[in-house]
């Protein structure tokens, strides 16, 4: 006779062990089931399965530790049982009335057809509502922790109970410590925090303590369970209009998701300038990531109450959401070696153009810090043409506009002055503001050709010009803010010298609905192999270069 043990197993009891050896010990007769009768079953316990729930997942509250790490523990644990013990690893399928036979199919794959588990030659031991589904099915169960019968009692601690118990009491005791001594540090491996005694550890088996110790497992749930990383940082530009910004950031938000989906690590999310929550929303609701934790990380005041509102509504399906108010720029905003992904959208192009070229350094490295091995940091932002400093011929259109001649100051706004412009004026007003405050000059030169005006200027610079021509209700803030500092090259040569492995699925790209509704007839472009066109067939065209990118980031 088989006994099933289904869970997740990242802990295991005394209280557990002493309910197996008297199974395998005094026989499964006189034991009482779930409904308090008893089994009466004569043959006695042969093996042991222990289905390892959850078993693709790890790094994370709900499942802090591995597979491999658990299968070590329970083959510890079971030496003293004398019957064979199988561990079987489940993988998570989510909430699904069909569990149990799910289960019991998978132990057959995984056993290659070895065990057949039936209701005529295994019992079940659960203790959760988890039962029912093996009810169902016809199997009898044994209720291990919890009292037979109706009433919602049990005899010991279930061992998630225990885990939080223990992750409580050291949070207390490091709190307590840290108020009598600032030399106390978290990171201590192996160590039991100060005032916390070995009767906190009393319940658990000794085979799970010494996987726990060995490993600094108790160190890394101190982790998985803190929340310190709350910051009071200020904004990275006072001059946005949020109500657009919002409505933006919603509207992209499954074109993010999309694009990035097939490249999210289940486990330790972390999605930084999350602006109001929206890719982690349509990612937990991604059955592949239930039983992930997901952290938000926002600098701006608005945006952070505006996902804290979102939780408090219940928008997100994920309980295990938090958000953070951090500087992300500054410095680590996760643990070291902590995340299994780390998503940035829109937001390295902000770093450089607001900090700097060495905090965006920083920013890059401190990202390389935070992921585990074989963790992806997943970039999705601007981009800068391959041939960035390469000169080009640029025609802009010049009929649409309906301004004569009249100032900023003789209109409403400076929105309304901005749209009363042709294309070609409104180059001339983005020369005389672009990065004017970080003194950048943006060259260019008059070129007649066939009586038709052309400019003669970088590319790189026209790039910056056509991406930010639209924006004219964020105006002030867009004139910061440079896109083509980097090539897709640059950031691979420079992500690699950090130590990052860059994926073949990083692409750099055009997007399309841009190039047709914001590019086309307002602006051509030409090369020439000569370095004074005089005709027009000294003109080859010259396609509007990519606009975006995808940079997978491997550690």
């Amino acid at each position: 006779m088989y006994l099933l043990l289904p869970g997740r197993h990242h802990l295991l009891t005394r209280y557990q062990k002493e309910y197996l050896l008297q199974l395998v010990k005094n026989g499964l007769s006189e034991a009482l089931d779930v409904f308090g009768n008893r089994l009466l079953v004569s043959k006695h316990p042969t093996a042991i399965i222990f289905a390892v729930t959850s078993a693709n997942h790890n790094n994370t509250r709900r499942n802090p530790l591995s597979l491999y790490q658990r299968a070590m523990m329970i083959q510890d644990f079971s030496r003293e049982l004398s019957i064979p013990s199988f561990v079987i690893p489940i993988d998570d399928i989510g909430q699904s009335p069909n569990f149990a036979s799910y289960i019991l199919k998978k132990i057959e794959v995984e056993t290659e057809l070895k065990l057949k588990l039936t209701k005529d030659n295994t019992i079940v031991l659960c203790s959760t509502p988890v039962a029912n589904l093996y009810l169902e099915l016809g199997f009898k169960v044994l209720p291990v922790e919890k009292v037979p019968g109706p009433k919602l009692a049990f005899y010991a601690k279930l061992p998630w109970e225990e885990l939080e118990s223990i992750v409580s009491k050291r949070n207390k005791s490091l709190q307590n410590s840290q108020q009598s001594n600032s030399e106390f540090q978290i990171g201590q491996t192996n160590k039991i925090q100060p005032n916390q005694t070995n009767d906190d550890f009393k319940n658990l088996d000794p085979a799970c303590l010494r996987l726990w110790k060995d490993y600094g497992l108790f160190e890394k749930v101190d982790m998985l369970f803190s929340d310190t990383l709350i910051g009071d940082d200020g904004d990275l530009t006072e001059s946005r209009d949020y109500n657009t910004y919002v409505r933006e950031m919603d509207e992209i938000a499954e074109l993010k998701f999309q694009e990035t989906k097939p490249f999210v690590q289940p486990g330790r999310i972390g999605d930084i300038g999350c602006a109001v929550g929206s890719w982690i929303k349509l990612v937990c609701q991604d059955p592949k990531y239930f039983e992930s934790d997901f952290y938000g990380v926002e600098i701006a005041r608005h945006l952070y109450q505006i996902c804290e509102q979102r939780k408090d509504n219940g928008e997100f399906v994920n309980p295990n959401v938090f958000f953070l108010r951090k500087n992300a720029v500054s410095g680590l905003v996760y643990q070291p070696l902590s995340m299994n992904t780390i998503h940035t959208s829109s937001l390295t192009h902000e770093i450089e153009s607001y900090g700097g070229r060495s905090q965006l350094l920083a920013f890059l490295k401190n990202r390389y810090e935070e992921l585990v091995m074989g963790g992806v940091w997943i970039n999705r932002d601007v981009v800068g043409p391959k041939d960035k400093e390469r000169e080009v011929f640029v025609w802009m259109e010049e009929e649409s506009g309906t301004n004569q001649g009249l100032g900023p100051e003789s209109f409403p706004s400076l929105k309304e002055f901005l749209d009363s412009l042709s294309t070609k004026d409104r180059f001339f007003q983005f020369k005389h503001d672009f990065r004017k405050e970080e003194g950048y000059v943006l060259r260019t030169s008059p070129v007649s050709v066939d009586g038709i005006e052309y400019h003669r200027m970088k590319l790189k610079d026209i790039c910056e010009y056509i991406s930010k021509k639209d924006y004219t209700d964020n105006w002030e803030s867009e004139m910061h803010e440079s896109f083509c500092f980097w090539s897709l090259d640059d950031w691979k040569q420079y992500l690699e010298s950090i130590g990052f492995k860059i994926s073949n699925f990083s692409m750099d790209y055009r997007n399309e609905w841009l190039i047709k509704n914001r590019y086309e007839g307002k602006i051509k472009l030409f090369i020439s192999n000569k370095s004074n066109p005089t005709k027009f067939s000294d003109f080859i065209p010259y396609d509007f270069p990519v606009t975006h990118m995808l940079m997978l980031a491997e550690k």
